[in-house]
């Protein structure tokens, strides 16, 4: 009795969880049984036959080619190989003499008539293949341009089904906008910015910590301020999705992460460190923890060593800070410059916004001679890519400035108001800020800071 091995095949593992696996070994286990075959294997693969390089398969051909069986049983000949250079790999081992039998297929391979047959039918199902992969990729580029993201949404996003757009999570996605802001800050590394969100309660869809090489890619994925860029292809598309955050956000962002030099941060950072210098010899001080208390300490020899707790310096800071106030006449004196500004408001506003659409008119015909030109083979697409998604970039600008100049004109005085009861108290101003916040403040109001 001849000895066969047998090959069964499915597109995706998904594929592999239904009937279609066990339908066709027991195809091949009934040719086998007609035809008095012995089946001593039986290969399982779970993955496309569009593409050469499937492990399984390519064992199996080792080893018929070793001689450790007389031929192979596959269901069909589309689930052997969809390309043709698989294809010929199999015309090998028949030219060989190995037997190569389909189950579902009454074909004399060694004859001139059935391998001709067979030859057809594999050339089918290469262009098949061939079709599919044109009519999806029209399907995706497609929804691209209508500024849909096909693929699975980014953290932060959620996935509402197949031509709808991706929508922030309202779980996670103030985790993400809070990322992007503490980055630009110029105060955190990617890996202290990993440990600072995850204590903050963000979690991946795992349930697990945000990786370092994740936080790379988010801060650079265009998506969040509404661009879709495809890494693959190198691409770019205006996308239709709410963005989380601001270009002029994502452009700091991106001024930090391609800076060949970056600061470096200590395991621990302490709000005051190397903001103070000592009295007696001009040094910065630096921080230490001790005993829950942390420390700025002078690292030169004198005797005795400046050293300070650090809510002795918080105490000072706000007494300093506190005689700081913004004079009533000039709150005063601003306040009727407000006033006028009110008056004239309106008519200010639409000009600016008249202004705005005609640039964002003048991006998109730039856009449309980008693409006549690549059409016209006049520019390469690396260079079609790259300046297209600068002008993406530069009219995703223009939109968010036409956006805050409609709103309500008390909207922005209202702003104006709330930023003249912040500056009356210098005191109230840093008590408001965030740690990272502090230290430009304190910087920008103070100088000759020692101990």
């Amino acid at each position: 009795m001849k000895k066969f091995f047998g090959y069964i095949r499915v597109s995706t593992p998904k594929q592999g969880q239904g009937v279609s696996l066990q339908e066709q070994r027991d195809a091949i286990v009934r040719f086998a049984e007609r035809n008095s075959f012995e089946i001593t294997t039986c290969f399982e693969e779970k993955e496309t036959a569009a593409k050469r390089g499937r492990t399984v398969f390519n064992g199996l051909l080792k080893l018929l080619q070793a001689g450790r069986a007389d031929g192979v049983i596959c269901h069909k000949i589309d689930r052997s190989a969809r390309n043709l250079k698989d294809w010929a790999d199999l015309g090998e081992l028949i030219d060989g003499g190995i037997n190569v039998h389909f189950a579902n297929e009454s074909l004399d391979l060694t004859s001139r008539g059935g391998r001709l047959s067979a030859d057809i039918q594999a050339v089918v199902a290469a262009d098949y293949v061939r079709n599919l992969r044109e009519e999806t990729r029209k399907g995706i580029y497609g929804r691209l341009k209508q500024g849909l993201y096909p693929l699975p949404a980014p953290l932060g996003y959620l996935d509402k089904g197949p031509g709808k757009l991706k929508e922030p999570d309202p779980e996670m996605a103030h985790h993400f906008i809070k990322s992007f802001e503490l980055y630009a800050t110029d105060r955190y590394t990617l890996d202290s910015l990993t440990e600072e969100m995850y204590r903050l309660g963000l979690r991946n869809r795992r349930s697990g910590k945000v990786r370092r090489n994740e936080w790379s890619k988010i801060l650079k994925n265009p998506f969040y301020m509404g661009i879709i860029r495809i890494r693959k292809t190198g691409e770019t598309f205006r996308g239709a999705h709410q963005p989380l955050i601001s270009k002029s956000l994502f452009d700091r962002v991106q001024s930090l992460l391609h800076r060949k030099t970056r600061k470096v941060f200590g395991r621990h950072r302490f709000l005051f460190s190397r903001l103070l210098a000592c009295s007696l010899c001009g040094r910065s001080l630096s921080g230490e923890t001790h005993k829950g208390h942390t420390y700025y300490r002078c690292p030169g020899k004198h005797n005795p060593p400046t050293c300070v707790r650090e809510e002795v310096i918080e105490t000072e800071i706000r007494s300093t800070l506190e005689p700081v106030q913004f004079p009533e006449a000039a709150e005063a004196f601003f306040g009727e410059k407000v006033a006028k500004l009110r008056e004239g408001w309106v008519q200010q506003q639409e000009h600016q916004i008249g202004a705005l659409n005609l640039q964002s008119a003048r991006l998109t015909e730039r856009l449309d001679r980008l693409t006549d030109a690549y059409i016209d083979r006049i520019i390469e697409k690396d260079i079609y890519e790259r300046k297209k998604a600068a002008l993406l970039a530069e009219q995703r600008g223009t939109e968010e400035q036409r956006a805050a100049l409609k709103e309500n004109p008390a909207a922005v005085e209202h702003r104006m108001k709330e930023f003249f009861e912040l500056a009356k108290s210098a005191q109230s101003s840093y008590e408001l800020k965030l740690p990272e916040e502090k230290r430009d403040f304190l910087k920008i109001v103070t100088s000759n800071r020692s101990v």
